[in-house]
C-alpha cells in the first residue's frame, strides 16, 4: 500500500509531487526547501538560515508519517555553492545525529533560487 503524507507544518508541493510517500516501513521524503510553510518565503539569504528551515520541515514531515530523524538511513543533499559545505554540515549535524548514508551534491540552480535542498528515506517504526 502506498500512502501519500502531507503536513501543513511543512511547506506545500509546488509541483506535482508529495510531500513524502511511504510504503510498508519506509518513507521517501521528496526535497525539502528552506521555505517557511507559514508565507511561502524562503527563510534568510544565506545557507544557515535556509538549512535550518529545510531540516524543521523535514523533521515536520518526519513526524507526520510516524518516524523522527533517528530513523534517517539515508539523504540526498544539494547546495546551490558547494562552498556552503561547511556551513551546512554545522546545521546538518544538529538534527541528524545517527550518521546514515548520505550524498551531497552541488547543482547549478535548485527551485526558487533556494540555496540548500534535502530529501531523506526513513524507516517507520
Amino acid at each position: 500500500m502506498i500512502t501519500k503524507i502531507s503536513t501543513s507544518k511543512a511547506p506545500a508541493a509546488i509541483g506535482p509531487y508529495s510531500q513524502a510517500i511511504s510504503t510498508g516501513s519506509m518513507l521517501y521524503t521528496s526535497g525539502q526547501l528552506g521555505i517557511n510553510p507559514e508565507n511561502g518565503e524562503l527563510e534568510g539569504a544565506d545557507v544557515t538560515a535556509q538549512a535550518e528551515q529545510v531540516m524543521k520541515n523535514l523533521g515536520a514531515v518526519l513526524e507526520e508519517a510516524g518516524t523522527n530523524f533517528d530513523n534517517i538511513v539515508k539523504t540526498t543533499c544539494f547546495l546551490a555553492d558547494m562552498a556552503d559545505f561547511a556551513a551546512f554540515n554545522a546545521v546538518y549535524s544538529k538534527y541528524i545525529t545517527s550518521a546514515p548514508a548520505r550524498s551531497c551534491v552541488a547543482v547549478k540552480t535548485l527551485p526558487k533560487n533556494a540555496l540548500v535542498e534535502v530529501e531523506a528515506i526513513a524507516v517507520i517504526e
